[in-house]
């Protein structure tokens, strides 16, 4: 639903922008666009629990060696588990089920989201410029260098964050541009830019959730 919402996006934002005699093509892109953005919105009112229970599973982070990585990865679940009652309340307020003012629960949803995709930036590029000076490190006098399978999985490894990066920067672009204009860059892309860094983000999480995939089933016995 993701990738489809922000392709159309795109192709909706591109023909409107640069094709005038598909201009009437593109709105109707534009408008499914929209609406598959709320049915993503309707979906993630059944993740709590699910997130609940993954932020309750990883606790304090007492399995991460790393302290940055730990604290980092915390602050993270934490920013996420507060997205998502956010989103619901504002949500409810847009269909009128409750009283509220949406635009800043909006703005409030929007703003837990982006630290959450700033914190995983953090903890990606932290996490890079660890594993690259573990690869680069000379070997120390009488100690064998890295097993080719240790080095292989490192690399796996590194390749894995980058892309991990580029999927919260793509990201964390929109989510600057849906906060309050005055913020940045905020309420200055046009459509075809935001279902382009969408769209961006979900090809490179699908390639990273196939790939995880793919290995864990390589390594089952």
């Amino acid at each position: 639903i993701r990738v489809l919402g922000y392709c159309c996006q795109l192709v909706g934002g591109v023909l409107v922008e640069q094709c005038p005699t598909r201009s009437e093509v593109g709105t109707r892109l534009l408008v499914v666009s929209t609406q598959l953005s709320h049915c993503r919105t309707i979906l993630r009112l059944f993740d709590d629990l699910s997130m609940f229970v993954y932020t309750k599973q990883y606790g304090l982070g007492a399995q991460e060696e790393d302290v940055f990585v730990r604290w980092v990865s915390v602050l993270g679940n934490l920013a996420d588990q507060l997205y998502y009652p956010c989103e619901h309340v504002a949500w409810a307020a847009d269909a009128r089920v409750l009283h509220v003012d949406s635009s800043r629960w909006w703005t409030l949803s929007t703003a837990l989201w982006a630290l959450s995709l700033l914190l995983g930036v953090a903890r990606s590029l932290w996490m890079l410029l660890k594993l690259r000076q573990r690869l680069r490190s000379p070997t120390a006098p009488f100690t064998s260098p890295l097993p080719r399978g240790k080095r292989r999985a490192m690399e796996a490894q590194m390749q894995s964050e980058a892309l991990s990066l580029l999927s919260n920067l793509a990201d964390l672009a929109n989510a600057v541009h849906w906060l309050p204009r005055g913020v940045l860059w905020a309420g200055r892309f046009p459509p075809w830019l935001v279902g382009l860094m969408g769209t961006i983000s979900s090809i490179l999480s699908m390639y990273q959730a196939a790939r995880a995939g793919g290995q864990a089933e390589a390594t089952t016995p």
